[in-house]
């Protein structure tokens, strides 16, 4: 077992690399093979290698990149043409669905696992924000909120997604900037937006209309003297861009003189950090959303640093799983996993028996509870006991706490301490942790409370946010990313075109729900996003992520599990029917907990669901129970790649 060590972080200063071999790119050039339809769902155990899927696996010998959407992906099938890696091509779909709004916007959050063939290692990339200057618990009380709000300029962190993608490029890729970032300045130029970006923003448009950038960008046929005309796009139509235009080329622009004065590849890409977070850009940033009643100053953008760091990791059976540490949510599938390696053969419970998904429901609310309370940015102190949450016996004796008849609705955190150095530092408060959260206490101005209203419902909150991209090559690179943050509605930084994160929801303001997850200026919230990566004999084996907030380790867990243990390929695993819980605490929000509430999909058997309701559970039925998953299976035996994406959604991938 590993556990996450201080990370070094990167400054305007990396190591140098080869230069790229390919020095320019068209973006119109590229052949690609996309994913279409096939014939039928997954329907049982009994014939999981006989089964059709509803789209066909994706085979590569070459190269293969998925993401959230098909313009996405073909920007990453770009990337590969002009004879880049995997990095190269991950950051030009990060940019593009960047660039569409793919539930992300470019000042959002990038968080990835890289695995790297020369030095065989998996490394971690952490491009999460961090709260601005005067973002602490006493400023969002004296306002009467009882968590951080969900939207508008309060909401937001520092950006991280464009230093997350050049730090990357810089230390990883082989192409330029201008060779990355050439699909997402041409679609920022204009492009043929998808009807259901579009009608997200009508939806929205009572809010956007509310900040005068927003206003501009995402309702250009706004009418003031006509409320029932459209103010937005509709699908089709061509969206334009221009500032956000503006702000890429700016950054090409950098890179480019950097080049001319003589700089390497790696210190031109980092002239355009510089300027992203310390130049023009980041000027007019702070500005505008000091404008708009936001908190960022240059000295937050100076001092925020993306770190390169040392994923957790933990073997199930042989098989080392690797996740980003304690600052998301992906502990939570390591030690889900750690639990049901006690399980005596999890196979023969039988696929979506009541019985096994009792089991696996049990063993993710342990795991969660610890998240609930645990789980906070390891760059401030106290350290979060990483060592304790993934010891194996720590795992199992959390296993024995499971009533193997019923649902525990009142699942608590364990206590990790006994199974590491050091005391626990707030035990009055592990002692008296509540899955329901506390009321709040914060008051307004005038000493009464004031109720905080929420614009998403419990069950947007609760799938809120994020793309994933996937991306491997015949070298050996492979790179997985959940990025996040900026998503619609989002606010616009001035004439910057960047639209701001809102990950500050995602701090809590009362101790009593997770000490260590309590906002303060400089730290960064615990976020859902939980990219995934597993090695088998050291080399790659699986790469996975999934869109959605609460539910990522949910789903991958049992992506994996339909893989591992079912013996599922990529695309069977991706379109499995999965069970969602309710039960630990809501990122986003209100922050609802919902203990005892379960959702399997539509076409589980009664008998099944009668069984789980037996069992205390409050069982409802979707047609959908994850967001799209997106994973890479890599066949060691025939050296290729198997590529997914989830049947629903507009997720697709590209081969060769």
């Amino acid at each position: 077992m590993k556990v996450n060590s201080p990370a070094r972080s990167l400054t305007p200063r990396i190591q140098r690399l080869a230069r790229p071999s390919v020095e320019h790119s068209t973006w119109h050039r590229c052949s690609v093979l996309v994913l279409a339809v096939g014939l039928f769902a997954i329907v049982g155990a009994d014939a999981l290698t006989a089964q059709r899927t509803r789209k066909p696996v994706l085979h590569g010998k070459h190269w293969v990149a998925i993401t959230g959407k098909p313009l996405g992906a073909t920007a990453g099938a770009a990337a590969f043409h002009a004879g880049g890696n995997a990095v190269d091509a991950a950051c030009a779909m990060l940019a593009a669905t960047s660039t569409m709004w793919d539930t992300l916007g470019w000042g959002g959050e990038t968080q990835a696992l890289i695995y790297n063939p020369n030095t065989k290692k998996v490394v971690g990339i952490n491009a999460l924000g961090i709260a601005p200057t005067g973002a602490t618990v006493e400023f969002f009380k004296e306002k009467g909120f009882i968590y951080p709000p969900e939207f508008g300029p309060l909401a937001s962190v520092t950006p991280g997604t464009p230093g997350g993608l050049m730090i990357m490029l810089a230390e990883y890729g082989k192409l330029s900037l201008a060779q990355v970032l050439g699909p997402a300045i041409e679609m920022a130029d204009g492009y043929a937006i998808e009807e259901s970006q579009a009608n997200n923003m009508e939806r929205r448009r009572e809010m956007l209309a509310s900040w005068p950038y927003s206003k501009k960008v995402f309702l250009p046929h706004f009418d003031e003297s006509d409320p029932s005309k459209r103010a937005a796009p509709v699908g089709g139509e061509i969206f334009r861009q221009p500032d956000l235009a503006r702000t890429l080329r700016k950054l090409v622009e950098a890179e480019r003189k950097a080049i001319a004065a003589g700089q390497s590849r790696e210190q031109a890409i980092l002239a355009a950090y510089e300027r992203f977070y310390r130049g023009d850009i980041a000027q007019e940033i702070v500005r505008s959303m000091q404008e708009q009643g936001g908190l960022i100053t240059m000295d937050d953008l100076d001092r925020w640093k993306v770190y390169l760091e040392e994923p957790v990791m933990s073997s199930y059976k042989g098989i080392d799983v690797y996740k980003l540490t304690s600052w998301t949510q992906g502990p939570v599938m390591l030690q889900t996993l750690n639990i049901l390696e006690n399980v005596p053969n999890i196979k023969d419970m039988g696929y979506n028996s009541a019985r096994y998904l009792h089991t696996v429901y049990q063993a993710q609310n342990l795991a969660f509870a610890d998240r609930d309370f645990y789980y906070g940015d390891p760059y401030t102190d106290p350290a979060e006991p990483m060592e304790g949450l993934l010891s194996k016996a720590y795992a199992s004796s959390r296993y024995e706490t499971i009533d193997w008849e019923k649902n525990n609705p009142d699942t608590k955190p364990g206590n990790p301490y006994d199974f590491q150095e050091g005391e626990h530092p707030y035990p009055e408060l592990w002692k008296q942790w509540t899955p329901i959260p506390p009321e709040a206490e914060g008051a307004g101005e005038d000493g009464f409370q004031v109720a905080q209203t929420f614009s998403m419902t419990d069950e947007e909150a609760f799938w809120a946010g994020t793309t994933s991209i996937q991306a491997a090559d015949k070298e050996g690179w492979v790179v997985s990313i959940t990025p996040s943050g900026g998503w619609i509605p989002a606010v616009i930084a001035g004439s910057t075109g960047v639209g701001m994160s809102q990950r500050m929801q995602s701090f809590v303001l009362d101790e009593r729900l997770n000490p260590y997850n309590l906002v303060a200026p400089g730290k960064r919230p615990r976020a859902t996003l939980t990219p995934g990566m597993a090695l088998k004999d050291g080399t790659p084996y699986l790469s996975f992520s999934v869109q959605g907030g609460d539910t990522q380790d949910q789903n991958l867990v049992q992506w994996f599990l339909n893989v591992v243990e079912f013996g599922m390929n990529a695309q069977q695993a991706a379109e499995a029917a999965n069970l969602t819980s309710y039960q630990m605490q809501s990122s986003f929000g209100a922050h609802k907990a919902e203990p005892g509430r379960i959702v399997v999909r539509e076409d589980v058997p009664e008998w099944v669901i009668a069984d789980l309701r037996r069992r205390g559970y409050r069982v409802g039925t979707q047609r959908r129970t994850s967001g799209p998953i997106t994973a890479i299976v890599f066949d060691s035996k025939h050296g290729t790649m198997w590529g997914a994406a989830s049947d629903f959604g507009e997720d697709y991938g590209i081969a060769w």
